[in-house]
């Protein structure tokens, strides 16, 4: 598997990392890979605002209609539930 160093990290973003890893009772590195394998998941899925858009204009539904579908998007980034 591929590394990557990340240098010049703020004490701040470390201190973070920490605690979130050990709320999530995992590893800094094994929370920073749920963070960046998380963020790049979201960022390839398209919104459900735009699928039922795109839907709408292929069953012919106006512009003006399927745009109505599209304001409806979220665009914060989708998070997995935790259920623990």
């Amino acid at each position: 598997m591929p590394t990557i160093t990340v240098r010049n990290l703020p004490d701040e973003v470390h201190r973070a990392l920490r605690v979130r890893a050990a709320r999530h009772e995992r590893s800094m590195e094994a929370e920073v890979r749920e963070i960046l394998a998380a963020t790049v998941a979201a960022e390839s899925q398209p919104g459900l605002g735009s699928l039922l858009a795109e839907m709408g204009r292929r069953v012919g539904l106006t512009e003006e209609e399927a745009a109505a579908f599209e304001n409806l998007r979220n665009k914060s980034p989708i998070r997995a539930i935790d259920f623990e």
